[in-house]
């Protein structure tokens, strides 16, 4: 608080010693927000909810008995899930407020449950055979709609993760998986693809004004994973490995401009910082060619000199963004 201000309009007999005790009295027991402090402590609840049913079924399997233990995981789901049918709000395309935080997180445990119940399914009683993709596509699907039907970005998270993983299972050949090698190309392929539906997905959230907030988190998971992908196809690929760099490029320099549309300086960050790994990725192999001593040099010199460049192009940027906010 400054109370100097107060203090010299008291001074100068433009507010009154009662106004003054009553403005420094206010100031002195001004109330403040628990808001993050109480959604930390209910994801934390819910995690540790979880983990520990987790542990008492795993310590106590043989005592317990496989139905037992699958009643048990299915009475917290329905639970969950009845609870909060009641209490929510009409559904919108546009977005929902919850009534508050608890009932998201009674949302996030029935889903946790969910999940849990058809894995211990899957593990105990084989109910998908050999056929993983399954026992990954029902949870998807279940998980993207009640992120829609219920409008939870954490279940959306979710849902987006479960498709990553029934994308890896379903394109990647059955040799792979049973001789546990992740190198294969198929795998890169498969992390392009799924970045590019999931930005396709942010487009048309906000085209079409279908949940239109959903297309951070859809973009987000896009762009880290295109990205990803391009860089992984860069470094193993001997031949083309330069158009990787160019659609690189592109998609960066596009969405680039999206976030200074938008003001996202995160999205420029993880833009320019992608960026950064590419270009330097291209100039120390060039340098590596060159195969003499002064490349190192010439390397360790570039590394020192573009960090500082990033750093002060990161500050501008930031300074510019925050410069016309208010035309926001």
């Amino acid at each position: 608080m400054n109370s100097k201000i107060y203090d010299d309009l008291y001074a100068e007999g433009l507010l009154s010693a009662e106004s003054l005790s009553r403005i420094k009295l206010k100031k002195t027991n001004q109330l403040f927000s628990v808001h993050w402090e109480l959604k930390t402590l209910l994801y934390l609840g819910v995690m540790l909810l979880s983990t520990g049913l987790g542990v008492l079924i795993y310590k106590n399997i043989d005592t317990i008995g496989h139905q037992a233990i699958l009643a048990l995981i299915a009475a917290i789901c329905v639970g969950c899930f009845s609870y909060y049918l009641k209490k929510k709000l009409p559904f919108s395309l546009n977005k929902v407020e919850s009534p508050n935080s608890f009932f998201d997180y009674v949302l996030l445990l029935g889903c946790l449950s969910f999940l849990t119940f058809v894995g211990y399914l899957q593990f105990q009683y084989d109910v998908f055979g050999t056929r993983y993709g399954m026992a990954t596509f029902i949870p998807m699907l279940v998980l993207f709609f009640v992120a829609y039907y219920f409008d939870h970005l954490g279940i959306l998270s979710l849902a987006i993760t479960n498709l990553g993983l029934w994308m890896g299972i379903a394109v990647t050949p059955a040799q792979i998986l049973s001789n546990n090698d992740f190198n294969s190309d198929q795998i890169i392929y498969s992390g392009l693809l799924l970045g590019i539906i999931l930005l396709f997905a942010a487009f048309l959230s906000e085209r079409y004004n279908i949940k239109k907030h959903f297309k951070f988190t859809y973009q987000n998971f896009g762009l880290n994973l295109t990205f990803i992908a391009l860089l992984a196809g860069y470094y193993s690929f001997g031949s083309s490995t330069l158009l990787w760099i160019v659609a690189l490029a592109v998609i960066a320099l596009f969405y680039y401009k999206e976030a200074i549309r938008e003001h996202s300086f995160y999205f420029l960050l993880i833009i320019t910082l992608y960026g950064y790994v590419a270009a330097s990725s291209v100039i120390i192999r060039v340098l590596a060619s060159l195969g003499d001593a002064g490349a190192i040099y010439l390397g360790l010199m570039y590394f020192i000199a573009s960090g500082i460049g990033v750093i002060l192009f990161l500050i501008n940027l930031n300074k510019k963004l925050k410069k016309h906010d208010h035309l926001q």
